[in-house]
């Protein structure tokens, strides 16, 4: 996959600003990157904003070329998440993956991902926009301020890090996993998945709007969906925050 970082001083979302590039040109490259050094108005699930000061966070918005349904979406959001995974590993971060979209240290979130996918509406050519906000030099203060426990690689690490290096260090690892991913979907994944995710049998509380169900982690449906073991047998959920 061939990288290509569009760097953008300011943007209210870095996945609004891709969507709208796609719309006007079919032929965005598998690979394109458009990426913030401040973002106003980002998203995350539930519509929650995500707001990033000047170069202080990793605010970026990957194009990947496919004609995957609908969905299949989930299933690559888990696989970038475990691409961001193993990249911290192997600096001394302790980062896992939480589903459905999170990456987690010690239980506080680093990043969140959030991805759509896009049809053009006279090509009907289409892809998914993968939008990726990880928590670079958030300062403490900064992670307190949030409404759910945050960290980032400043207080893990104690040193502030170069942006523009972050985004380059995550390439190698998320192409494979994209590329695990679409040679076989969420199949490809699901064993490195359950691996850091798990372990199987642990109890969990999912919160969906006003919906709350608590069970036992069963393991992961055929597109990455979570199995939850509850007192009515194995309950199949699509959504929802989850807790530990």
């Amino acid at each position: 996959m061939d990288f290509k970082v569009e760097w953008y001083n300011k943007l209210d979302s870095t996945n609004t600003c891709m969507r709208d590039r796609f719309s006007r040109d079919s032929t965005l490259s598998n690979g394109s990157i458009v990426a913030a050094r401040e973002q106003t108005a980002g998203r995350g699930r539930q519509d929650r904003s995500w707001f990033s000061r000047p170069d202080t966070n990793l605010c970026f918005s990957l194009f990947i070329e496919t004609n995957a349904p609908l969905i299949e979406v989930p299933s690559l959001t888990m696989a970038v998440a475990l691409g961001i995974v193993e990249t911290l590993v192997p600096i001394g971060i302790r980062a896992v993956p939480k589903w459905p979209n999170d990456v987690l240290v010690d239980h506080k979130k680093i990043c969140g991902i959030l991805s759509e996918r896009v049809e053009h509406p006279v090509t009907k050519s289409t892809g998914i926009i993968v939008g990726i906000g990880l928590n670079v030099n958030m300062s403490s203060d900064e992670a307190i301020a949030i409404d759910r426990p945050a960290t980032s690689l400043l207080i893990e690490k104690e040193t502030a890090q170069n942006i523009n290096q972050t985004l380059e260090s995550l390439f190698p690892l998320l192409e494979f996993w994209i590329q695990q991913w679409k040679r076989g979907g969420f199949a490809s994944i699901r064993e490195t998945w359950t691996n850091k995710a798990g372990p199987i049998g642990k109890l969990l509380t999912v919160h969906d709007g006003e919906l709350k169900k608590s069970g036992k982690l069963a393991g992961f449906g055929e597109h990455g969906e979570l199995l939850l073991k509850t007192e009515i047998g194995i309950e199949t959920i699509w959504s929802g925050d989850v807790s530990s």
